[in-house]
């Protein structure tokens, strides 16, 4: 069934295309239908199961020794829709980051659970007093 695709127009490629796909994906179907049935006969015939093989792995689905990706929860709510959270993962939604854009607002504040308490800042004048007192105490004593 050889065809002659340099005279095929390009609308009847296309068709041709569309075609083998639809036949392509019927064929794998049945050959994944032919192997179930196969390992279903032999695991019957053995008197084993799937989990029995390859362990909890074939019931749960997770994927190797580290497991799949699990869910997270969520760390960040959108407060003029709380019905939009965050995760904290990945690319920041919209609404985060135009919110952290406002006036007064930090990714703290948008924390599901609420701001953490403020720790005191250390200023640079702070800092340079406390070093100059323990300065001095040293040369006193």
């Amino acid at each position: 069934m050889a065809v002659d695709l340099k005279s095929l127009s390009p609308k009847e490629l296309q068709a041709l295309i569309t075609n083998a796909e639809s036949h392509m994906q019927e064929a794998r179907a049945n050959q994944v239908h032919a192997v179930k049935e196969k390992i279903d006969a032999i695991l019957h015939s053995s008197g084993l199961t799937l989990a029995d093989i390859y362990g909890t792995q074939a019931k749960t689905g997770k994927r190797g020794a580290r497991g799949g990706k699990g869910s997270v929860a969520p760390k960040y709510r959108n407060p003029e829709n709380p019905s939009e959270t965050w995760t904290g993962r990945g690319r920041s939604p919209l609404w985060f980051a135009s919110a952290i854009k406002k006036r007064g607002v930090t990714a703290e504040s948008l924390l599901i659970g609420g701001a953490p308490k403020a720790t005191k800042k250390v200023t640079k004048k702070a800092s340079k007093k406390s070093a100059k007192k323990a300065t001095r105490k040293k040369v006193r004593r």
